[in-house]
């Protein structure tokens, strides 16, 4: 996974950077463990923390640069 998107599923950017997580836990997703929250995508987790979905997936992306 080079780039991840809206739609990209939160479990997968977790399997391949869990580094990602605090990015996840400042919009205030602490579940990151739970099955439903693993398996939300990007724009999904966003919408339910009221979140802007470009912004977080800018971080990511940002984070796998490095």
């Amino acid at each position: 996974m080079t780039q991840i998107t809206k739609d990209t599923i939160i479990g997968d950017i977790l399997d391949v950077c869990p580094q990602a997580a605090p990015i996840f836990l400042e919009i205030g997703m602490h579940c990151l463990g739970c099955p439903a929250s693993r398996a939300e995508t990007v724009e999904q987790a966003c919408m339910v923390h009221g979140t802007d979905p470009d912004e977080l997936v800018e971080k990511v992306n940002a984070l796998l640069e490095k």
